[in-house]
This record gives C-alpha cells, structure tokens and sequence, in this order.
C-alpha cells in the first residue's frame, strides 16, 4: 500500500509549532542575559562607588588640622596678667615700678630692656597703667603679648564622626608656649588665661580622597 503524500504546507504546520518553542526559549534566554549584564554593570558601579569613599583615620585628621595651623602666619601669645602675674613679671625683671600714686594701690611699671626682648604691651607704649580699683580688687588685669610667635597645637582627635557627605572630628587646640622663657609662660598659666579649646573640624571628599574643609 502506497504511504500518503505528505504536502509540504503539512511539513511547515507540523513543524511550526516546535520552531514556535525554540524561537520562545531563545528570546527568553537572549532576554535573561541581558538582565544579567545589566545587572553585573550596577553592581560593578555600586561596588566603585563604595571604593571611591576611603576610610579617615584620627592620625590622618591630626596631620591635615596642624598642616593647616602651620600654613597659617604664625601669631604672638597673648597673656592675661592679674596680680600674681605683675609681681611675678617684676621678680623676672621685666617691668619695673617707676610712679606710685597716692591712693597707695596705683602705679606705673615701665618694660626693661630684658621685658621688652620677651613681649609687647597690647595697647602699645613701653608702660603698664596699673589700675586696680581697691586694694583687694583681683580682678583688674591688663594684656600683654609675647615676641615670640607660634601656630596652636592639635591634639586629641575624638571619633570620626559621618554626617551627610561629610566627616566631622573634635580635637583640642593649644596655645604653643614653644620659645617663650619660663617666667612669662609662668604668668600665662595663671587664671584668667585660656591655654586650650575645643573645636570641630569638618572634611569632604575631593577627588576620592578626604580633605579639611572648615575648623569652627
């Protein structure tokens, strides 16, 4: 018996349907790879993006704070000098009484040649208006200035703090006595005079790396 004539419209319909599925699971598969390398790209970008903030350390913020302190012109020390600090300055042989007033508890001091190696009187001239209101009054002080000049030290950097696209660190700041003689950094740690402070530094990311942005 003679097989039947297949047409070959019969061979395309029979097929058809098993092309369809192929053509279905490739476009599936093209699609998923697709996904995937779109997928491998955002991470990639996201992985950078973490790379692209280092971590700050308190020795790195230490260094970046004084190196600004020492870019900065160097500044005489200025000093309170209360009572104890006058007869202090007078055992050094830095002033000297020249005028006593009536009241008994007035006076002039004039600089000697040995003071005004060592400072300046913040109101200018070589004469210190000593003017307290009473005999006990410990109160009444005036300022002078150091001839030696120096930049704060830094130290004790706290914690690394984040905030926002910022860091930010508190350190104390001290005054440098460095190149002062003994007795007038004597008188500038009687009371009166703030030798340190705290403050907050403030740093920002430039070109993936930290850098000082402010000192408040």
């Amino acid at each position: 018996m003679a097989g039947r004539k297949i047409s070959s419209r019969n061979v395309r319909s029979i097929h058809a349907p098993l092309v369809w599925a192929l053509g279905g699971n490739v476009r599936n598969t093209v699609k998923l790879q697709v996904l995937g390398v779109v997928a491998a790209l955002a991470s990639g970008l996201w992985m950078a993006g973490c790379k692209s903030a280092p971590d700050l350390t308190q020795a790195q913020a230490l260094t970046m704070i004084q190196a600004k302190y020492d870019q900065t012109p160097a500044a005489p020390v200025s000093i309170t000098v209360n009572d104890t600090g006058m007869q202090q300055g007078d055992n050094a042989k830095y002033w000297t009484e020249t005028k006593r007033y009536p009241n008994g508890y007035w006076g002039d001091f004039t600089l000697t040649p040995d003071g005004k190696k060592v400072l300046t009187l913040s109101g200018g001239g070589d004469v210190i208006k000593w003017r307290p209101d009473s005999p006990t009054d410990t109160h009444f002080v005036i300022v002078i200035q150091s001839v030696a000049t120096n930049h704060p030290k830094v130290r004790d950097v706290g914690d690394i703090q984040s905030i926002g696209d910022t860091k930010t660190a508190i350190f104390t700041e001290d005054v440098n006595l460095d190149g002062l003689p003994q007795p007038l950094a004597d008188i500038a740690h009687n009371p009166g005079n703030k030798l340190s402070a705290t403050r907050t530094a403030t740093f920002v990311l430039t070109n993936g790396a930290w850098t000082l942005q402010s000192i408040e």
